[in-house]
């Protein structure tokens, strides 16, 4: 019996990116995107483990080595465009945020639940983590364009900053092409 129900809900890929290894945080605009067991190869978040981080700091000192489960960042569109609207900014752009995949399509994205599917036309399949909630990193690319706007993400960014995800099954994504939502088939937690 199958563990993961399909949903009706689509969402089509508007924007890829790629951040580049090493310390800065923006993104170049990809038209498509090859996934292996590790991610995105040369990818910032590349790799089947990484260092923790101060979103896992109650589990783990900084630095101690874990699963990579967060080789993807992926954004709604809608969700951008409500972010940008409560910074007063006419648009955000992907790549200030690190984004790897922007979808449109998908309703209240930011909370699709852990452990869905994103399964693309040739059976690419990417697993969310969970909720990627903001930092102030982002801030710092969108200062860098649009000076005095920084500081102003953090707080438009709550509950719109997208989920992080890891590689399922390899496979290209390219722009244009339809993720299907796949959810688990249980109820929720009720301790």
């Amino acid at each position: 019996m199958p563990v993961l129900r399909e949903t009706e809900f689509t969402g089509e890929i508007v924007w890829m990116g790629q951040v580049p290894a090493g310390e800065g945080l923006a993104a170049i605009p990809q038209q498509t995107l090859d996934l292996g067991f590790d991610g995105i190869a040369g990818e910032r978040h590349e790799g089947s483990l990484r260092p923790s981080c101060v979103r896992v700091k109650n589990l783990y000192p900084t630095g101690t080595e874990i699963r990579n489960v967060r080789q993807l960042t992926i954004l709604s569109e809608e969700e951008l465009a409500l972010i940008a609207a409560d910074m007063g900014l006419e648009q955000i752009d992907p790549a200030w945020l690190g984004a790897s995949l922007v979808l449109r399509g998908i309703p209240d994205f930011t909370f699709i639940p852990p452990s869905s599917r994103l399964q693309g036309p040739d059976g690419t399949t990417l697993t969310v983590d969970m909720e990627n909630r903001p930092c102030v990193l982002p801030g710092r690319e969108i200062e860098k364009d649009h000076g005095g706007y920084g500081a102003k993400f953090k707080p438009a960014a709550k509950n719109r900053r997208g989920i992080t995800a890891w590689v399922e099954r390899p496979g290209r994504l390219s722009i244009g092409d339809a993720l299907t939502v796949f959810v688990p088939d249980q109820r929720a937690w009720a301790p």
